[in-house]
């Protein structure tokens, strides 16, 4: 078991001074790297003025509202109107919510192999048995559609309120949205009255070169899920849709979605300057070169395939002995990589976009030597 006590940039480090070099940046959190100065002084500064008030809508508070307004800048006129929470889980429980009330319908359709998070509703939306079986019984009038298969949307209907879908699912082994499949879903969606929901909670923030992953496709979704790396480091998601949309809240009850640390100034505060570094540097747009860098180096017999978009990706390899063998090798070595739910023959890799190409020569070195017997 490793204990580490603190960090810097792209490390993580232990009791005794040793640095592990964080190729998972707490699972696509850490998308800026670890204790980033700016983050740290927007943090102080909040701090030292007031750490919470109530959220329900009543009181402006100011960290939300620069947060947002930094966001809606990048964002289409279709998503403008925000809903800070504390965590990706409870964006996907507020777009449920939304969806069936802006609708009136109750049926939820979502894909197989989708992870959505792990608190009742998101465990609902998830098709494995093995993880939602023992939780039963879940939400009512939930069905799954395959992904990247256009023949399978046929279950979304006029009696469909949402469908849900990560561009990039996550826990399959970062496979990628087919932009025919995108198509022939928000197609389908316009012609039922369905909204449709894209989930980047992991995907947002950068990681895929784009702000927002939606943006490869050039689809716009009715509600767009973030989280993870949206806080900088600390506890922050949100759902976002149009002013329309979100007003189906407002009324009947007149708080239909209340939150008592959702959109916490502090975390606000740090997402929004988490935020703003990334826009002003170029990190973004160096994710694309990135990521070649990666599939340039990392080649080796026993990699069969390489999944994923940006600093999003999946290293398949035979089987998950091999897997955990590499891992150990790698955190041996001063590399943190992970492995997968649904896909436990793959080695995660989301590195925070500030990594450098001369430390992606180093850590693919190790990653290589890691699967020498």
């Amino acid at each position: 078991m490793y204990h580490f006590v603190d960090s810097k940039g792209v490390y993580l480090i232990d009791k005794k001074g040793n640095k592990y070099l964080d190729l998972i940046s707490g699972i696509a959190v850490n998308n800026i790297g670890h204790k980033n100065k700016k983050v740290i002084k927007a943090i102080s500064k909040q701090i030292n003025k007031f750490s919470h008030q109530m959220v329900y809508g009543e009181y402006v508070i100011g960290p939300q509202v620069k947060l947002a307004k930094r966001l809606a800048k990048q964002l289409p006129q279709e998503l403008q109107s925000f809903y800070f929470l504390s965590s990706g889980s409870e964006a996907v429980e507020g777009a449920i919510k939304l969806a069936k009330k802006h609708t009136k319908r109750g049926k939820i359709v979502a894909m197989r192999n989708a992870y959505h998070g792990s608190t009742s509703g998101p465990l609902s939306l998830m098709s494995d048995e093995y993880y939602s079986g023992p939780f039963k019984p879940l939400l009512p009038n939930v069905y799954f559609a395959d992904f990247n298969n256009s023949a399978s949307l046929d279950v979304i209907d006029n009696e469909t309120a949402a469908v849900f879908i990560e561009p990039i699912q996550a826990e399959k082994g970062y496979i990628p949205a087919n932009q025919a499949f995108l198509e022939a879903l928000r197609a389908k969606c316009n012609q039922t009255g369905t909204l449709l929901v894209f989930d980047e909670i992991q995907t947002g923030i950068g990681r895929t070169g784009k702000l927002f992953a939606f943006e490869h496709y050039n689809i716009t979704p009715d509600i767009l899920l973030s989280a993870k790396a949206l806080g900088g480091g600390l506890p922050l998601g949100v759902f976002i849709s149009s002013q329309e949309i979100m007003a189906s809240l407002g009324d009947n009850p007149i708080l239909g979605h209340i939150t008592t640390f959702g959109g916490h100034p502090v975390s606000c505060a740090a997402g929004n300057a988490a935020l703003k570094f990334l826009l002003k540097s170029k990190h973004i747009q160096e994710v694309e070169e990135k990521e070649a860098l990666f599939r340039e180096l990392l080649v080796h017999p026993k990699i069969k395939k390489i999944n994923g978009k940006g600093l999003m990706l999946a290293v398949q390899l035979d089987s998950f002995d091999e897997v955990e063998n590499a891992m150990k090798k790698c955190i041996e070595n001063g590399v943190i990589v992970d492995w997968f739910l649904y896909n436990m023959e793959c080695l995660r890799i989301s590195p925070p976009l500030t990594i450098s190409k001369e430390k992606i020569k180093e850590v693919c070195k190790v990653l290589l030597s890691s699967l020498e017997d």
